[in-house]
């Protein structure tokens, strides 16, 4: 199994549709008659209206849309994508297309069991498509999964004739092997997916409660301060007292803070959360390091704990290498601050 980026395939816009104005011939037409009906056709109709020119509208169902539509329809119907290039000029071409492609058995195993999307191989989404599957030889088809994430996966590549029952056979047997095991990896994935939601909702929630807590606190502080504010009024009140001379000259000082409150001025609280869901609150003083977290964080052993780096959100940030010799009042962690511990794969 292959995986592609969506990003090789960012510029494939080319819509593919479906005209009834085909003649059924067994054979292909000459190219120099088709000269003049491409001059005019739509790029989006190109696909199609040339196929059914030669071979008739007895084919599978060629989804009218772009590919990346196409690997949408197929993850919303759990189906795969069945690919075909098609190369005009081959010499291979007609006969694949007249007893293999457009045969009864290939064309009802394709209906029922995958979303069919074609484009011609020398042009748009088509040349595209050729390029970032690596096609080496025509006729060419491939089974395409939508996976999650950006990317894609390539389960199978035919290239080359094969007789219809080959070709079911080769599908038949792509959806026993790489069905299963590839709807089980995306249900993985997605559970992943879901699993990191979870945890970042969470982590904003414990985040958004120690801002609450937080508020509270200064609301607390913020009511005592005003009931102590008449108190100091009614003392500024009083009759200056009389200095002496000696008293008078005195430069005015500033009285110091007491130690204890000095000390409790320093401390940094953090709220460390875990990615196994488990909380950790400790306090630093605010000229502590980044490193000390680390260490502290390390000296707790916990499980399932290998590498990691520390981030905060709201905004997001990450507190790595580089900021492990920055003290936590620098790095904005001061008096108090939530951390998530994220793991680095």
């Amino acid at each position: 199994m292959m995986r592609l980026p969506f990003g090789i395939l960012h510029d494939i816009s080319r819509v593919i549709g479906r005209e009834a104005t085909g003649r059924n011939s067994s054979y292909p037409e000459p190219l120099h008659q088709l000269e003049e009906f491409e001059i005019n056709i739509p790029e989006e109709w190109y696909f199609l209206n040339v196929f059914e020119r030669q071979y008739g509208e007895s084919h599978p169902f060629f989804y009218a849309s772009r590919f990346m539509e196409a690997l949408k329809i197929a993850k919303n119907e759990s189906k795969f994508v069945f690919v075909y290039l098609h190369s005009p000029d081959h010499p291979l071409t007609p006969s694949f297309c007249h007893e293999t492609l457009c045969s009864e058995l290939a064309v009802q195993f394709l209906d029922a069991n995958f979303v069919s999307w074609g484009a011609v191989a020398s042009r748009g989404e088509g040349l595209e498509m050729a390029m970032a599957l690596r096609v080496t030889s025509f006729p060419f088809c491939a089974v395409v999964a939508p996976a999650t994430g950006k990317s894609i996966a390539v389960l199978q590549k035919v290239e080359g004739p094969v007789s219809p029952e080959a070709l079911v056979e080769i599908l038949q047997r792509t959806l026993e092997e790489q069905g299963s095991a590839f709807r089980l990896s995306i249900t993985a994935e997605e559970e992943v997916i879901r699993e990191n939601r979870r945890l970042r909702e969470e982590q904003d929630k414990a985040y958004l409660a120690a801002l609450q807590k937080d508020k509270e606190k200064e609301e607390v502080l913020s009511a005592t301060e005003r009931r102590r504010k008449p108190n100091d009024e009614n003392l500024s009140r009083k009759p200056a007292q009389k200095h002496t001379l000696e008293q008078m000259k005195e430069v005015p000082k500033e009285t110091p803070m007491p130690k204890e409150a000095s000390i409790e001025a320093q401390k940094t609280r953090l709220l460390i959360r875990f990615p196994n869901g488990t909380k950790k609150e400790q306090k630093f003083t605010s000229t502590d390091t980044i490193r000390s977290i680390y260490k502290y964080i390390d000296s707790l052993e916990i499980p399932g704990v290998g590498s990691y780096q520390l981030i905060s959100n709201f905004p997001r940030k990450v507190y790595g290498h580089e900021q492990l010799d920055m003290t936590l009042r620098e790095a904005g962690l001061h008096p108090n601050a939530a951390l998530f511990l994220e793991l680095i794969s």
